[in-house]
């Protein structure tokens, strides 16, 4: 594989994702927009990323943050225009840098001119072919699926006069109606859509739920173990230190799931793969797939479908060198009979930031630099979720202030806590996100003054000091050491592998572990000697 070919651009990329609403603010509204982003693009280009993964800003209601859309062509008033979207793809483009669009395809909004036309031409019609509109004789739901924002997966529609109620399916919120991608109709309109935004001159899209488009034809009820609750949501994994505080969408537990993963999805994605080859072969695809397994996983990247599908098992993995050697391991075993690259994140908008989930403090951070350190060396492209590179921690966000829908259904503490916005100078709220010196749409701590760019910028041991080295590191070596990965026993709490020139050890005990033979290249925190302390991880240089 030739590493300067474009048209695979995506196969080692770094990849920053931006939480539109938390980024960057031009208007003083308290929102992170499409200008705010703009203005920070020369940012991410010192950073070092290639690439940039913007969340939903099309027109939204917001109920779900924009992942509940009521257009797919437009931009929602609240970040800015079509032609501030031109803009940021046209001085991202300048910069060097691919944008990459988040892709809502498993269901809309319930604003959505399609799903108004549904409500009001009433059981039957065609438009109420468009989602999955079922009948009910027993006045309960249709099937025992239940959301992945909690309760039931149905929600009942009042009838007119003379006719029958029916219900409708929400894998998500209520406000976020499924759509019915058996109707061809769908898919013509997303198509549509597709070509819109690579008109614009997208690089690609990140696509949402990518593994729940197509559900069981039958919609038969879940079989659900005597030890399980009928459920389609992946439930939270303590195990990980994720928490259980209904932030995130993880750890697929159920045996029996007929709403997701279903075969006939894979036909969508060979669909688009033949739309964005007629682009000249440099867009690309990256899934949002919680598969049960790296085999299925892999089937979303066989070499017609999507380029890229999200690889969660790191996320999920505790703090561990045996179970960071079986992500490696078992990921790159799973993609080796597609010819896919691989994919590693830490971090993103729907789960607890992970220097959190690594013990907080002084001991998360350190854990935190090291797992990306090591991630960073991997074959493959890497994911990074905006604020991680300042070290930011989950924040935890009061009652009054949160407004995640998994809240407002469940009481659950949701995912607010990791969206928080950036702080970028100053020395109180609004730390420079934007214009107004008030708090954003979510209250930033008051104690983030240390932790601002402005104050890590100069200070070579800072966090954000030590993303830049990193990267700039993987440009200069881990780039040009193919795409080989063996495995080395360095002991219990050490893991340990050689690619090309390069030998990465990350030491995940409490005792100091001596490093082998090779140039100190990179290190995740200050070393003894040849001595590798607790929670570091070190590049080696051979030759």
């Amino acid at each position: 594989m030739d590493l300067n070919d474009q048209n695979e651009w995506w196969r080692h990329s770094v990849c920053y994702q931006v939480y539109v609403r938390s980024f960057a603010d031009a208007d003083g509204d308290g929102i992170g927009d499409l200008p705010g982003i703009t203005s920070r693009l020369p940012y991410l280009r010192d950073l070092g990323v290639d690439s940039l993964w913007i969340t939903p800003f099309y027109t939204s209601p917001q109920n779900d943050h924009g992942y509940d859309v009521a257009d797919y062509r437009d931009v929602d008033p609240l970040f800015g225009t079509l032609g501030d979207a031109d803009e940021l793809l046209a001085r991202a483009h300048d910069l060097g840098l691919r944008v990459i669009v988040d892709l809502v395809p498993n269901h809309t909004s319930d604003r959505h001119e399609w799903f108004q036309a549904a409500l009001a031409a009433g059981p039957g019609s065609k438009e109420r072919e468009r989602y999955v509109f079922r009948d009910s004789t027993d006045g309960n739901p249709p099937n025992n699926w239940q959301s992945v924002f909690g309760g039931p997966a149905w929600t009942r529609v009042e009838a007119g006069p003379g006719e029958r109620a029916q219900w409708y399916l929400h894998l998500f919120d209520s406000t976020q109606p499924d759509l019915n991608w058996r109707n061809p109709e769908v898919g013509d309109m997303f198509e549509d859509v597709l070509r819109f935004w690579l008109d614009r001159g997208v690089d690609g899209f990140r696509v949402d739920v990518a593994h729940g488009l197509v559900k069981d034809e039958s919609l038969r009820d879940q079989v659900v173990d005597p030890d399980e609750e009928p459920s389609s949501i992946p439930e939270e994994s303590t195990a990980g230190g994720v928490g259980a505080s209904g932030d995130s969408m993880v750890e697929r537990h159920m045996r029996d799931e007929p709403m997701w993963d279903q075969p006939e999805v894979h036909d969508v994605y060979r669909r688009w793969h033949k739309v964005l080859a007629e682009y000249g072969g440099d867009r690309m695809t990256v899934a949002e797939a919680w598969t049960q397994t790296p085999e299925s996983m892999a089937r979303f990247v066989r070499d017609d479908e999507m380029n890229q599908a999200f690889n969660f098992s790191w996320l999920l993995a505790p703090w561990s060198a045996e179970a960071f050697s079986e992500v490696i391991t078992g990921t790159l075993d799973a993609i080796e009979d597609v010819d896919a690259s691989p994919t590693w994140v830490l971090s993103n908008h729907d789960v607890v930031r992970h220097p959190t989930r690594y013990g907080g403090g002084a001991t998360g951070l350190a854990r935190a630099r090291a797992a990306m350190l090591t991630m960073l060396a991997l074959p493959g492209s890497s994911y990074l979720y905006q604020g991680e590179e300042l070290g930011l921690e989950q924040v935890d966000v009061g009652p009054e202030h949160r407004s995640d829908p998994s809240w407002f259904r469940t009481g659950e503490e949701g995912r607010d806590g990791c969206r928080v916005p950036i702080p970028w100078g100053g020395e109180d709220p609004s730390y420079g996100f934007g214009p107004s010196e008030a708090q954003p749409w979510l209250p930033q701590p008051v104690d983030w003054a240390p932790l601002t760019v402005a104050a890590q910028d100069a200070d070579p041991d800072s966090t954000l000091s030590f993303y830049r080295a990193a990267l700039a590191a993987r440009r200069k070596l881990a780039l040009a050491a193919g795409d080989d990965v063996a495995m080395l026993d360095l002991g219990t709490d050490v893991l340990a592998f050689r690619r090309g020139v390069l030998t990465v050890v990350l030491n995940c005990g409490t005792e100091g572990v001596e490093l082998p033979a090779g140039d100190i290249a990179a290190a995740s925190g200050k070393l003894e000697g040849r001595l590798l302390g607790a929670d570091t991880a070190v590049w080696l240089r051979s030759g």
